[in-house]
């Protein structure tokens, strides 16, 4: 039986948009940094991780599912509304 440290991890489009958004929240300094465990607010990295969203989305606009393309917009929508009360 696997357990969460052994089990495969498996490469999806929604990990990736996680993985970049998780990066933006952290540099929003909504959420702690992991590595430091401090709380750090870095709007030009937070602005970068928004930007990879867009253009992730720009290049696969016809590539994804009606879900994908949902998921990704109100990830991207909710990240520059934070990104603008962060200001």
């Amino acid at each position: 039986m696997e357990t969460p440290a052994t089990q495969k991890l498996e490469a999806t489009f929604s990990t990736l948009v996680i993985s970049i958004a998780s990066s933006a929240v952290v540099s929003l300094g909504i959420e702690k940094n992991p590595q430091t465990n401090q709380f750090e607010k870095n709007l030009d990295l937070a602005q970068y991780s928004i930007d990879l969203l867009v253009m992730l989305r720009d290049k696969t606009r016809s590539n994804l599912s009606d879900s994908e393309k949902n998921y990704l917009d109100a990830i991207i929508q909710d990240l520059q509304l934070k990104f603008v009360q962060s200001k």
